[in-house]
Formats: C-alpha cells, sequence, structure tokens
C-alpha cells in the first residue's frame, strides 16, 4: 500500500494546518507592530513536528527560533536557513560549549556561572561568542537572580567574551492581564536592563504580546499561540485553530438501563443508549481526567464520552446521532470544528498546552498548507 493510501488504514488522523501556523505568526507579528517576532518550537513544535513546522515559520519570515534542549537545538538547525538564530533556553552546561559552536547556536545564560563558562569559552578563541541573557524578574525559575545580576553589573569585565545579542526575561502570569506581577515584572526587567545597555530585549511571550506596547520591547517570543492555543483566555481567541483531530468509530453497539461501560462500571446507561466506540485513549494525549466530560462530534451532532477513557479506546454516546452517520468506518471529530483544543484541556481540567504538547506518537499526521 502506498503512503497515500495510509490516512485511510489510519485509527485516528491528526491534521496540522501549515498555512494557519503562518497565519497566527502573521496575526501576532502586527499585534507587535513593527517589534521582530520570533518562533518558539520547542517539545517539537509544541508537538506538532519542528522539522515541518519551522520551516514553514522561517517561510512566514521567523528568523529567531527557540528551544529547550540542546538536541532540539541541533536537529533544527539541520532544517533551517543557515541565517536562522537558533536559541537554547536551559543554557549550557560544562561540555557543550564545542556543540553549540559546531551548529552555531545561541545559549541562553542563566545564571554567573554559565556567562562566565562561555566568556571563558570565548576569550580562549579570541572572539566575542554570541549569547542571550536571561534575567529573573519574578518566575523564580531560570535567569540571573537579583543578587547575581548586580555582581555582573558592578563588574562588565566578566562578560569580556561575550557578545550579547538579547537580555530577556519572561512572565509570570501574562495570561492574567490584571495580575499585578505583570507590572511588577516590567519595572524589574526595565532596570535590569540597565546593565546590558543597548542590547536588545525580550520580555512577552504569547499572552504577553497582548499586555500592550510597553512589554513588546525588541523582540516577542510566541509559542503556544502560533499552534492556536488561545493566549487571552476568557476572551476570544484571536488566533486560528491549526489542528483537527478525529478518530474512526471501530463498534456501535445498543445497550439497555442500567447496563454500564467501561472500566469501574463508571457509567450506567439511564435510557436505551447507542454507544461507538473510537481508538484513542490517554496513551494518544486525551487525558483520563476527561473521561465522563465533554463530547466529540459526529457529523456534527455532539456525542457525549461515555464511561472511563481507556488507554487506547474510548466509548461515546451516539444515540442522538443519526444511524447512517454512526457506522463502523466513520470519523468523530475529537479536536476541530466546535471542539477547541481550550475546550477539550476545560473538560480535562488542565490547559491547551498540555493537550497539544501530548498528542500522541499513533496518530497518522498530515499535513495541509
Amino acid at each position: 500500500m502506498s503512503t497515500a493510501d495510509a490516512p485511510s488504514r489510519a485509527g485516528a488522523i491528526l491534521t496540522i494546518d501549515l498555512a494557519a501556523v503562518a497565519a497566527n505568526y502573521a496575526i501576532l507579528r502586527e499585534r507587535l507592530g513593527g517589534v521582530e517576532c520570533a518562533a518558539v518550537v520547542k517539545a517539537d513544535a509544541y508537538g506538532l513536528g519542528a522539522a515541518v513546522v519551522a520551516p514553514a515559520l522561517a517561510r512566514a519570515g521567523a528568523r529567531w527560533f527557540f528551544v529547550a534542549h540542546l538536541d532540539e537545538a541541533v536537529a533544527l538547525r539541520a532544517v533551517l536557513p543557515a541565517a536562522a538564530r537558533i536559541a537554547v533556553l536551559n543554557g549550557l552546561w560544562p561540555g557543550l560549549e564545542a556543540t553549540f559552536r559546531e551548529h552555531d547556536l545561541l545559549p541562553v545564560l542563566n545564571d554567573l556561572a554559565q556567562v562566565e563558562l562561555w566568556a571563558a569559552r570565548g576569550r580562549a578563541e579570541g572572539a566575542a561568542l554570541p549569547a542571550i541573557v536571561q534575567v529573573d524578574t519574578g518566575m523564580s525559575r531560570l535567569g540571573l537572580p537579583p543578587t547575581e545580576l548586580a555582581a555582573l553589573a558592578a563588574d562588565p569585565g566578566r562578560t569580556a567574551g561575550l557578545d550579547v545579542r538579547l537580555v530577556m526575561s519572561h512572565l509570570a502570569c501574562a495570561d492574567e492581564p490584571a495580575h499585578p506581577l505583570n507590572s511588577r515584572q516590567l519595572g524589574r526587567f526595565r532596570a535590569a536592563r540597565r546593565a546590558f545597555p543597548e542590547v536588545p530585549a525580550s520580555l512577552a511571550a504569547s499572552s504577553g504580546i497582548f499586555l500592550g506596547r510597553d512589554y513588546h520591547f525588541d523582540l516577542g517570543r510566541p509559542g503556544v499561540a502560533l499552534y492556536g492555543v488561545n493566549p487571552t483566555p476568557g476572551d476570544v481567541n484571536p488566533m486560528r485553530p491549526v489542528v483537527r483531530l478525529e478518530a474512526r468509530i471501530l463498534q456501535v453497539r445498543r445497550i439497555d438501563p442500567g447496563d454500564s461501560v467501561g472500566y469501574g462500571a463508571a457509567h450506567r446507561a439511564g435510557r436505551p443508549t447507542k454507544v461507538a466506540t473510537v481508538p484513542i485513549g490517554y496513551a494518544d494525549g486525551y487525558l483520563r481526567s476527561a473521561s465522563l466530560r465533554g463530547a466529540f462530534l459526529v457529523a456534527g451532532r455532539p456525542a457525549p464520552v461515555l464511561g472511563r477513557i481507556s488507554m487506547d479506546l474510548i466509548t461515546l454516546d451516539v444515540t442522538d446521532v443519526p444511524d447512517a452517520a454512526a457506522q463502523p468506518g466513520a470519523f468523530a471529530v475529537a479536536i476541530g470544528d466546535a471542539r477547541t483544543i481550550d475546550a477539550v484541556a476545560a473538560d480535562a481540567g488542565t490547559i491547551g498546552y498540555e493537550i497539544l504538547t501530548g498528542l500522541g506518537a499513533r496518530y497518522r499526521r498530515v499535513y495541509h498548507g
């Protein structure tokens, strides 16, 4: 059977719209109002395939790319234009310097030890090595804490051997516009920039871009918004949907009132019920916490989730779906149409990030656009 025939034998198909990714990049760049727009493609482009998605973003105009791990960056270098700037958010530790140099990668330096390690490499090579410095303004996660930032500012010689291309920080509560920590972090970041006069700065990721121009500085770093997750929870999603997940109906059966469905007999039918079984489960990233919550769509009609979600299977109530539509071989839409990633996340008691990055490897992936 040819590759072109493969979707016909797939139990579930994940369709990824690259044109929508590019459109979302354009929306975010416009929102930044002339400020340069990067693309965060960590976690395999949030689960959608960095080897395909990142080049699409490069074609859309992205020149800066951010990943979390060094191995992600090495793989990305092979598929991006030579001029692309690829930054590794987790920084570096002793023994990694040669790999960063070999693949022309930018370490995000998160503490004085990393600053000194990379600066020493630069001095040994007799060159100023490109780097990004991250400062902690309120996450208490990665980035130079205030004491280390003060030590660096007091002794500029520590950066001899560095070509600092960007100073950055990360907002903790950008998805809550009224949260007081946003303005406090903004003030701290402005103060921290004094240690790096005239160096471009970056503070806003996906939700931060929507906090306004004060947060934009010189580079926006959107991630999850590129892939269709709502960066403005509580408001209408300004982004285009990117993914569509469909699962094929394996079997349809009728059960009587009082009959149970699935593990633990977690659901008992209160009426004559028509049950459809589809071949995805928590092994595919459809979380068990969504059991008995939400619905798929079959022929545009809701098919509520019945019983517990298991590793490989989910059961749906298709009683109100016409028999002609709810047949083995037909598809139920898990994500797509009126079933947004954010709605699926709400059913599971989590956030769109977790649903998106957890989409499993067993889906037949189809790229459009």
